[in-house]
């Protein structure tokens, strides 16, 4: 935890843009009485994503609240999509993603690596086929907001959890696909005056801003080791 806290290990856009955002989910909690529990979804989340850029291991703990905070605001929005994917899929991954960047820690942070462009082809088409085949049972519930595009956000982390397991800096542009597609639906939903919403609206642009941040120092960090 000590890596964790040591100043000199952040560059500066990190502590602004962590301080911004953080102040930014702090002011609309009061401003739109928003309940002290998406306040704390939204600050793990983006501890989480931070760290997650930088390489970080302790990603995954913090990642382990948030997945289940975050669950529980989609359950009561009716995306079971999402319910699914964050209790049955990200809470073991979370447990399974420290096991495995703990073996491959360069210092304070993980060893990177690319995708070979045979790999990147077959990732594209398993996000565009499961998003079309998950979108046809979602579509089958009922009060089931959004199928297609509730499918799409979940094959689209299916996918870039894996790839971030496994350490490819192609994460990044899965996670800024799937950052665009759940603001998306959190618009939709504070159209229809969901509670929480307008603070996942704003979490979500954050994943979007840090991803694209994450690409670019992930692709440093695999030319470093080559």
């Amino acid at each position: 935890m000590s890596s964790l806290l040591t100043l000199k290990n952040w560059r500066t856009y990190e502590l602004v843009w962590l301080a911004t955002f953080s102040t930014i989910a702090i002011v609309l909690t009061i401003l739109w009485r928003d309940s002290g529990f998406g306040l704390s979804v939204f600050l793990t989340g983006v501890f989480c994503v931070v760290l997650a850029a930088k390489g970080h291991i302790y990603t995954y703990i913090f990642g382990m609240y948030n997945t289940l905070g975050y669950a529980y605001l989609s359950w009561i929005n009716h995306l079971n999509g999402e319910v699914a994917l964050n209790l049955l899929f990200f809470v073991p991954m979370n447990i399974f993603g420290f096991m495995m960047w703990k073996k491959k820690m360069n210092g304070h942070q993980v060893e990177m690596r690319s995708l070979s462009c045979q790999g990147l082809m077959l990732s594209i088409a398993v996000c565009i086929v499961g998003s079309l085949a998950v979108g046809v049972i979602l579509a089958q519930i009922p009060k089931q907001n959004t199928p297609y595009i509730d499918a799409t956000t979940v094959v689209l982390s299916i996918v870039a959890t894996l790839l971030m397991v496994w350490r490819y800096k192609e994460q990044w542009l899965t996670y800024i696909v799937l950052n665009i597609f759940t603001i998306i639906i959190w618009i939709y939903r504070f159209v229809h005056g969901a509670e929480n919403s307008a603070m996942m609206i704003v979490m979500w642009s954050a994943f979007l801003l840090n991803a694209i941040y994450g690409y670019w120092n992930w692709h440093q960090g695999t030319k470093k080791q080559v």
